[in-house]
Order: C-alpha cells, then structure tokens, then sequence
C-alpha cells in the first residue's frame, strides 16, 4: 500500500515527469534533435501511454516506501529493475492497444539508459544536497573527529557523522595496508593508528571514535591506549556481541569503559545444554539483587524458563530488579520472594510451592573488612550455614542442579569472608550423594563494578576531587565483567556433573594502581588533577588472589574458559561436626570464629585484626 503523504506525492510526480522527460529526450537524441512530422506527433502520441505505464510499475515495485536522503545502491537496483521491466512493457502495451505510432528500436534503447540517469542521479544529488557532501570541507561546522577503522561499521558511521552538526570526520586510520590513501564516503584513510597523535595534533583533535566491532579485545584495547597516549577521548560503537541487529550509527556510540580495557574475548556459550538446564523449567536465584545475582536473572531469562524464582533479602534490591523486569515483556513468569537463606520454614515453603529443578545460590555476604570485625559470626551464620539449609531443602525436593556462586578468596583464605566461602564449597561437596541433586561449585575473582567493589569507590573519589586511595602499589586483582561472570556460572552448571569446582579463566591479573589510572583517564582527568595515595594493607588482604589452593590441580574442560578443580574429599565426619557447631544460635566471638575457621580449614591463614587499618583502602 502507498502511503501517500507530500513527499511521496511529489516523488511520484518527480518520476513521471522524468519519465515523459526521458521518453522526448530519446527522440530527440535519435534524430539529432531535428525531430520532424511524422515523428513529433508519433512522440506525443506515444508519451500519453508510457509515462503513465512506467508510474504504475514503480509504483508496484515499491519505489516510493524508501526516503531519498537515505538512497543507496539497493534503491538504485530496484530502479534499475523497475526501468527494465517497464520498458520491457512498452511495445507489449502500445501493440495491445493498438496505439497509432511505432516507437523506433533506438529509441526504446535510448529511453531506459535516460530514465535511469533521471531517477537515479536526481535522488543522489539529493541525498548529497541534504548531507552537505557538496559544500567545501572548511564550511563544515563541529568539532573535528577521527574515526579508528575503515571497515563496514566505520564507513557506515561515516555517513551518519556527514548529518551530524556536532562533529566533522577529518579522516580515518586503518592498519589495512591495501586501505592506506583510499577515499571512504568522501573521506581519506589518513594513516595507520600508530600515527594518531600525529593527526590529532594537526586537526587539533580533542576526541576519536573506534569503529573496530569485529575486532578482538586487545586490538580495541590498543586502540584505546593510542588514544589516552595521545591525550584525546575516545568514544566506541559497540561489539559485535552487543548489537543484536540494526546498523552502527551516531546514537548507539558510548564512552569507554574499563570492561574495553580489560581485554577479554567474548564468553561462547553452550546454547543447546543451556536450553536443556533452564527452558520451560523453573529457576530459583538466591542473592537475586545483587550484582552477580541480578545479572545471573538477566541472562536466564533469555532462555525463556516456565518460571524464574528472585530470592532476596534485601527489600530495596528486589524491587530495584523487580521495576527493571516488569519493563521488559517476557513469557517467563517472575516470582519476587522476600527472604532470608538461613529461615528453614521460608525456604520449605518456597520449595514446596514452585519445585525449582535449578538453584544459582548467590546470595553471601561477600565485603572483607565488614566481616573481620564484629560480624564474623554472621558471616559463618550467613555464608555456610544459609547455603546448607538452601542445599538441604534443595536436595530433599530433588532439585536436579545446584550451582554456588563462589571466590577466589576461598583458596588459601586469609580472611573471615574467604574461609566462610571455602567452608560452603566444602559443605556442597560434603552433601554431593550418588544419584541425587548436583552440586556445582563455580570459583571466580573480581567483576567490575559489583556491589561493594573498588570501581564503585573510585568513582567517588574521583567524583570528590581525590585522593584515589590504593592499599599498596603491588597489589594486583583478578577482574572480568558481571555479564561474563554470570555466563560462565551458567555454563558451568550445565556442564557440572555433581561435587566439582569449577575455575573461570580470569586471565592476567591487573594492578589496581593501574586501575585506578585508567579510571582517572576515562574520566577526562590526569594524576596532576587527582592524586593516588597509597594507604596499606586491610586486615586480611592478600596482595596476590589465587584461583587454586596449593593441593589443587585443575583439568581442562569442553569450554575454553572453565577449568575443573582437583580437591579433596570431605569427610561425613567433618559434616557432622560442622552442622553441630553451626547449630547453636549464640553468638560467638570473632577469636573464636577465627579458631575454629582455621581448625576447619587447614590451608587458611586468618588474619588478627587491627584496628588501625579498618576502613582504611579500596
């Protein structure tokens, strides 16, 4: 159907026009613009049947349902099919009618090849007219730009950057050899991106666009470092693994983050075993509020489970997640339970009602110095005894998978957090029966920007004005992104068979010095403008994170960024006594916490707390 507005109306009136144009212009060309009787009347004669003819056929091939500014080459095909096919139609037509004329052969030739320039180069110029390709270079107005890949997405964003008032592309740079001086959309590949401070510094640049989606992480990341070298901000069209459909354009540009800097490959996940492990099936995720438990609900959702089943303490997190999906459609129904992993009577009742067939247990109380002091206890009461009850009610109603959500602070822990976290691994694998609920232990480092974490409390201090405070200029931490994390736990727990530990990739650890350099930079300051003060070790912090303990080995997996964790047997008589001391309601004391802890845990080193230090540190 033609929706008819002005603008298609005069794009119709537009083609007739040059149609009935180009069909004299064939005449006059094949007489040498001596046309004479008979011939001028056989032309009038004939142009009252064609013009209207070739209307109809663009009109039926969908000619007018695009906008001229955006004409490209698939607009010019469809004119060129159209042309073909009416002209194709004239002799059928004027002979079915009986039209008292005979058009010569040379000017059925001449007609189409005209028509096609009339069409065609008018919508052209058009589209050059509205993106200002006609006016000089130094008329432009905007800040000047450089794009970073001349690839498809950068000449696509190219274009767009022509309609944009705000910048004006000088160029691009491309490490294509075979690149090297083309002209792209108007513009020239300038260099390679080694010489962008060379352009930067001639065209006064104060900020680049890398258009690299395909590329892999550490050629953005290179990227990125060429420009905070050369000193201009760097924004980024999103990869490839972010753009579901639709083309790069000037809205979808964001700035850097520090996920671009780390340099990390995209998680491929199992599809097929996922599909298996949560479609149509109920899913309970515990600590649902929190960073990784939220994400963990994001991700399982795309899989459409009968039913997703949000466990949270904390009021405020649940109904931050609860506002968030109720925006979005879904076919998922979405249960939101307010409660505590540690009530036996709340959790019976969840079971009971919504038979989850998988369990992501997230929730922990996961801040190091909050747990040293004054709560270790609760951080025991919490991490390992809440994560037994929820793997008891979890076995006796036969859930199939148990996943929990562990750290690389449980290996070798040198603080309360840590070892409560080991003693939960321990627990699930303690609890792991023949033929029953699989238990999956998945061990991972940092992510960025989680609750509680360092990124979070550098944007504060940043925000203030400074000083960033480091506990020590060595100290190194493993990172990745909360999407990754919660892609690999859900991987993981497809691929668990029951009792193992699964170790995430984390690749290369990263000091937080240089973390908190990078966030400086990204936010448009340098050191002079915020300084880094180094304050010391908190009670209980290592200044290296291990992913194993030193008995452990691991084995390689299917997935490239899941290794399998060789660890000890528990013993049922350590279960035995653990749910024993675990049992009692009265509080105990941190020293004795910290006692027992190490009695437990052979492999941990607790810390003696020092008041000096708390608070103190990222």
């Amino acid at each position: 159907m033609l929706n008819l507005n002005r603008f298609t109306v005069l794009a119709v009136l537009h083609d007739f026009l040059a149609a009935g144009a180009a069909w004299a212009g064939a005449y006059l060309l094949r007489f040498n613009f001596d046309l004479q009787s008979p011939y001028d009347s056989e032309m009038l004669n004939t142009v009252l049947w064609v013009a209207p003819l070739q209307s109809v056929v663009f009109v039926s091939m969908g000619l007018y349902r695009g906008i001229w500014r955006y004409a490209s080459m698939a607009d010019l095909r469809r004119i060129f099919v159209a042309v073909m096919l009416a002209s194709t139609l004239i002799p059928l037509v004027l002979l079915m009618f009986r039209v008292e004329a005979v058009a010569p052969r040379s000017v059925l030739i001449i007609d189409p090849i005209l028509l096609l320039l009339g069409m065609g180069g008018d919508r052209l110029l058009y589209r050059l007219w509205k993106e200002r390709a006609l006016l000089s270079d130094t008329k432009r107005k905007g800040a000047p730009v450089l794009v970073l890949g001349a690839g498809q997405s950068g000449v696509g964003l190219s274009k767009d950057l022509a309609l944009s008032s705000e910048w004006h592309q000088v160029g691009f740079l491309d490490d294509d050899d075979d690149k090297q001086g083309r002209i792209l959309n108007g513009i020239k590949v300038l260099g390679k991106l080694e010489s962008l401070s060379y352009w930067a510094k001639r065209f006064r640049i104060a900020q680049v666009i890398i258009a690299m989606p395909s590329a892999n992480p550490a050629e953005r990341k290179r990227a990125i470092d060429l420009a905070n070298t050369s000193g201009v901000k760097a924004l980024t069209v999103p990869t490839f693994e972010d753009l579901l459909s639709g083309r790069v354009s000037v809205s979808k540009l964001r700035a850097v983050e520090l996920d671009d800097l780390l340099g990390r490959d995209p998680v491929r996940l199992n599809d097929v075993g996922l599909n298996e492990l949560l479609t149509d099936k109920v899913v309970l995720v515990t600590g649902a509020g929190g960073s990784i438990g939220s994400e963990l609900c994001r991700q399982i959702l795309r899989f459409k489970p009968k039913e997703l089943v949000l466990f949270e303490a904390n009021e405020f997190a649940l109904y931050n997640i609860e506002q968030e999906f109720e925006q979005a459609p879904s076919q998922s129904e979405r249960t939101y339970l307010i409660g505590d992993v540690r009530d036996e009577v709340r959790l019976e009742q969840l079971f009971d009602e919504h038979r989850p067939s998988a369990v992501f247990h997230a929730a922990a109380y996961k801040h190091v110095p909050l747990m040293e002091r004054h709560n270790a206890w609760q951080a025991v009461r919490n991490n390992v005894w809440g994560t037994w009850r929820v793997a008891n009610c979890a076995k006796r109603h036969g859930v199939e998978k148990f996943v929990l959500v562990s750290t690389d602070k449980a290996v070798n822990p040198t603080n309360v957090m840590g070892a409560t976290k080991r003693m939960a691994e321990m627990v699930c694998q303690g609890l792991q029966e023949e033929g029953g609920t699989r238990f999956v232990l998945v061990r991972f480092g940092n992510v960025l920007g989680s609750n509680g974490s360092v990124i979070p409390k550098f944007r504060s201090q940043i925000a203030r004005g400074g000083p960033v405070t480091v506990t020590h200029p060595e100290i190194t931490r493993f990172f990745m992104s909360i999407p990754e994390a919660a892609q690999l736990v859900m991987q993981a727990g497809y691929m668990g068979r029951g009792g193992e530990i699964f170790v995430l990739d984390m690749g290369e650890p990263v000091k937080i010095v240089d973390l908190a350099r990078d966030l400086i930079r990204l936010s448009g300051l340098g050191e002079d403008d915020i300084k880094i003060e180094f304050v010391g070790l908190r009670p209980g912090e290592k200044l290296y994170e291990e992913l194993l303990a030193d008995n452990e080995h691991t084995l390689p997996t299917p997935h490239p960024k899941l290794r399998v964790a060789e660890s000890g047997q528990v013993q049922v008589e350590w279960m035995a006594e653990v749910s024993k001391w675990l049992e009692h309601e009265v509080e105990r004391s941190d020293e004795e916490v910290r006692a027992v802890l190490s009695k437990w845990i052979p492999e941990a080193r607790l810390a003696i707390y020092n008041p000096r230090h708390h608070d103190k540190g990222n």
